[in-house]
């Protein structure tokens, strides 16, 4: 019989949790602890939950409702600290884990168990009111759009109006007095639009638990089952996780770190981090971060062991990850590792270079390459120099030219009549990952390399460049100004992900074969010949 929760901490055994019952988040997590990782304390609803959970089917709602009550108990024995409490509140976040990684695909809710009194109790607890307000309003607006199913616009629209009031440039700089309000205005708004987070931290998990099992069926959800060749069947585990602060101060903060460079297949980390910050903030793409540079400066031990967690973890499961993580008060907790989506030129790198390391055999090395296509496998660039109007960040190599489109229904209409597409957006949604599909490249005002929907347009093999400062959409007039020059839907536009350059016109590409497959090449050889493989490495 299948246990309606499992747990995960430093000191549980991890042997029981597999990612068929657990979701590989889960999985994984229960590997990071066993360790010796620092792993926020959780409890996990196992998968075979999700289809009776979303079908309304009563044995399954009571077996959710005694996993959550069995699992809120062992965490609070593990923290020391009580659900709903208003002195000592636990506080959880409700994440999702299917058996095969989905990223940014399925819903997450921080900051549950939050209300007007346990807000203060927060205060007391840590002594800091800006962190206890801002993951009150945080709580509101994500409640809100995941349970309640209502657009994130308005609570935008009210942030965007206490940021101009407050005379800043944006959330991070508003402090604990004018959070409140904002938390009081996210309130109204949430009210307006029918859907208040209730006052009862029991319900609000509920809630929750059961909006992540349903985004199992979410159309972006589906559609990227469909784009990858994934089961419908299985569904999402539910991981409920005593939270961690990142947004706790300016040694605190949230970020993504790979092993390796996702885009490229060098062997280097690839970090994005934002000071005081909670982690959707950086997979959402709705924020630019920093790079680990700046991270080392500041918080040079913290630097140091994410490093070296990191590489324990790529030994341990012998390939390249990619890690979420939070430092609260200088204190650093991993929170997911997966294996890492990249380019299909850069799977091929690293399998080669893995080979070379010893970390991996050919044949493991081969099986990975499997799924793609190597024959065409090239390095694209285009055939003549030309100038650029714009930088921007880039997050996944090669080039692109093509018309651009601001929807991702666009792309798709574009798509159709053969015309290569550029899709240009605010930021790196997965719920553009239709449009992501159809295009040759993508576009965005915001966002960093390590945001969720950047990750999919990596795996996808799609140019991706974000952060692009000289970019402005007007979405409703349907036009954007690059650099002072104005752009309508269906101008050429162009990227290279290699400079993170932006430029006007249509370009020629060329392309031509990556050396590594020449090696690979040699590999197929030898096992289609019956020779034995020559040692890893050599």
């Amino acid at each position: 019989m299948t246990p309606d929760a499992f747990f995960i901490g430093r000191g549980t055994p991890a042997a029981e949790i597999t990612a068929a019952l657990a979701g590989s988040k889960a999985a994984e997590l229960a590997g990071m602890a066993k360790l010796g990782l620092e792993v926020p304390p959780a409890f996990v609803l196992p998968t075979t939950l999700c289809a009776g959970v979303n079908a309304g089917d009563a044995q399954a709602l009571r077996a959710m409702q005694q996993g959550l009550a069995r699992g809120i108990a062992w965490l609070e024995e593990r923290t020391g600290r009580r659900f709903g409490d208003s002195r000592a509140p636990l506080l959880v976040s409700v994440r999702s884990g299917a058996a095969v990684s989905m990223p940014g695909m399925l819903q997450t809710v921080l900051d549950i168990g939050l209300n007007e009194r346990t807000v203060h109790g927060l205060v007391r607890l840590s002594g800091n009111p800006r962190l206890a307000f801002d993951s009150w309003r945080r709580l509101i607006q994500s409640h809100a759009e995941v349970v309640g199913g209502l657009a994130a616009a308005r609570f935008d629209e009210a942030l965007a109006v206490m940021v101009q009031a407050e005379q800043v440039e944006g959330e991070a700089e508003l402090d604990s007095e004018a959070l409140e309000r904002l938390a009081a205005a996210y309130r109204e708004v949430a009210r307006r639009l029918g859907h208040l987070v209730p006052d009862d931290p029991q319900r609000q998990l509920a809630d929750a638990a059961r909006a992540v099992f349903q985004s199992w069926q979410s159309p972006r959800a589906v559609e990227y089952r469909r784009l990858n060749r994934l089961s419908d069947e299985g569904g999402t585990a539910v991981t409920v996780q005593a939270m961690v602060f990142g947004n706790s101060g300016p040694r605190s903060g949230a970020g993504v770190i790979f092993s390796r460079n996702p885009a490229t297949g060098a062997n280097e980390p690839y970090l994005d981090f934002l000071f005081d910050a909670q982690g959707e903030d950086v997979v959402s793409g709705r924020r630019t971060p920093i790079d680990a540079a700046r991270l080392a400066d500041r918080l040079p031990d913290v630097a140091r062991a994410l490093g070296d967690g990191v590489r324990l973890i790529e030994q341990a499961r012998r390939d390249a990850q990619d890690v979420e993580f939070t430092v609260e008060d200088g204190r650093l907790y991993f929170l997911q590792t997966r294996s890492a989506k990249r380019t299909p030129l850069a799977a091929l790198r690293m399998a080669v270079a893995m080979v070379r390391e010893g970390l991996i055999d050919r044949q493991t090395a081969l099986a990975r390459l499997g799924t793609l296509d190597l024959a065409k496998l090239a390095v694209r660039r285009f055939a003549e120099p030309a100038k650029p109007a714009a930088q921007a960040i880039s997050a996944a190599p090669g080039v692109a030219s093509g018309r651009i489109a601001f929807s991702s229904g666009r792309a798709q209409e574009l798509g159709k009549t053969g015309a290569p597409v550029i899709l240009v957006r605010p930021d790196t949604s997965t719920e553009d990952v239709a449009g992501f599909a159809v295009a040759e490249g993508i576009l965005t005002t915001t966002g960093g390399r390590t945001a969720h929907a950047a990750v999919v347009a990596r795996q996808l093999g799609k140019v991706c460049l974000v952060g692009c400062g000289a970019l402005a959409l007007d979405e409703a007039q349907g036009e954007a100004s690059l650099a002072g020059n104005r752009l309508r839907e269906g101008d050429w536009l162009f990227l290279d992900g290699d400079t993170g350059s932006v430029g006007l016109g249509q370009r020629a590409i060329v392309s031509q074969p990556p050396p590594e497959l020449a090696e690979v090449a040699r590999w197929r050889a030898a096992a289609s010949g019956g020779l034995t493989a020559a040692p890893a490495g050599r």
